[in-house]
């Protein structure tokens, strides 16, 4: 997490939240109480939360070195970005294709897809499944790409002061992308057949142009609180009833999402899902918000965790479960399901020492012999 995360204790609550709504999505493909289908049904919001998350942070840091400096360092930013990201899902690609006992299902798409970040577009989720949870951060990567670029056409072409209504356009670009492959693909399929849904899946979730939402309304945000003092000055004075808004429309949001795959939620679902947490993230970040002044020990150690957690998680559920199973335990329990949260947090804790901070080490050598 960068300095200003730091502060904002608020997105360390949230960014647990993502984390914890991704555990308990990618459980129910587990062995698992009954509860967890009808909690975690929602789950798979937690990725639109991490995009929120990430537009807001990653365009914030970019303005504000466009603010102190009129310009970007995409080598600076690059190297950062590598050594966040790189190390850690390169260990995690190293497990998945070395050690079949990790995998939670059979067979892998091809490592290529993998190492270029392009997994998430042809994803067949039913024969390929397996760590297919990578898609999203495909898509992350392909923002941290293309983002500082496409800011510095936009600054020497005078068009860096329409930035918010560019965003609004993205974001009505992945409504119009899922619109006409609805129109193309889904509309007269069979909702029930395991065909329909790796459709559904390979052409309305999975492709990067489906799904800018999330990344569209964290840099919209992140643009008007760094660029104009009217919008600021409303998130700090508003940061409680920001909170409860975006928890209602959220609310709205799960209802028309309640047949993911039906037409209305596919082309609309996604983008009230981010508005939803756009606003709640304003929430975060606002000073008269509960959010932002409530520090959490446990929150900012779940948010720390959470890259690692993601990576490895699924890995690490299903050798439990196998290691339980080998042993006759019942796995489908409360016990079972407290016991893999907790390794998925020792597992986090691995990668956090043995992987992260060393190459964190390596980054701040690098930069500084760049600088």
């Amino acid at each position: 997490m960068n300095e200003r995360s730091e502060r904002l204790y608020g997105l360390d609550h949230l960014r647990a939240a993502a984390i914890i709504l991704v555990l308990l999505y990618h459980y129910r493909a587990f062995k698992h109480p009954g509860w967890i289908d009808s909690i975690g049904r929602f789950g798979w919001t937690g990725v639109d939360l991490f995009f929120v998350l990430s537009g807001f942070l990653i365009s914030g840091q970019l303005f504000r070195e466009i603010e102190n400096k009129g310009d970007i360092s995409l080598k600076t930013f690059y190297i950062k970005r590598f050594f966040r990201i790189i190390p850690a899902y390169f260990f995690t690609l190293f497990l998945y294709f070395t050690f079949p006992f990790f995998r939670e299902r059979e067979a892998l798409s091809p490592l290529w897809k993998f190492v270029t970040f392009t997994q998430n577009y042809g994803l067949d989720v039913i024969s390929r499944g397996t760590f297919s949870h990578a898609w999203s951060l495909c898509i992350e990567e392909q923002f941290y790409l293309i983002l500082p670029l496409f800011l510095l056409i936009l600054i020497p072409a005078k068009l860096f002061k329409y930035m918010a209504v560019l965003m609004i356009a993205v974001i009505g670009f992945s409504i119009a992308a899922r619109l006409m492959a609805c129109n193309e693909f889904i509309v007269m399929a069979d909702t029930s057949s395991t065909d329909f849904w790796k459709l559904w899946y390979m052409k309305i979730y999975y492709p990067t142009h489906t799904r800018l939402d999330g990344l569209g309304m964290g840099v919209l945000i992140g643009y008007l609180m760094q660029y104009s003092s009217i919008f600021k000055r409303m998130v700090d004075s508003n940061g409680n009833r920001l909170f409860f808004l975006g928890i209602l429309l959220l609310g709205v949001s799960f209802w028309v999402c309640n047949e993911q795959a039906s037409e209305t939620a596919s082309v609309f679902g996604f983008t009230l899902v981010a508005v939803s947490y756009g606003i709640i993230l304003m929430a975060a970040v606002s000073q008269s918000s509960f959010l932002h002044r409530s520090k959490s020990y446990i929150t900012a150690q779940l948010a720390a965790l959470s890259y690692a957690v993601y990576l490895s998680h699924k890995g690490i559920i299903h050798m439990v479960q196998e290691f339980l199973e080998y042993f006759k335990f019942e796995t489908s329990d409360n016990i079972t399901l407290l016991i893999c949260l907790l390794a998925c947090i020792l597992g986090g804790l691995f990668y956090r020492f043995a992987i992260e901070k060393p190459f964190s080490v390596i980054k701040s050598r690098v930069l500084k012999k760049s600088a």
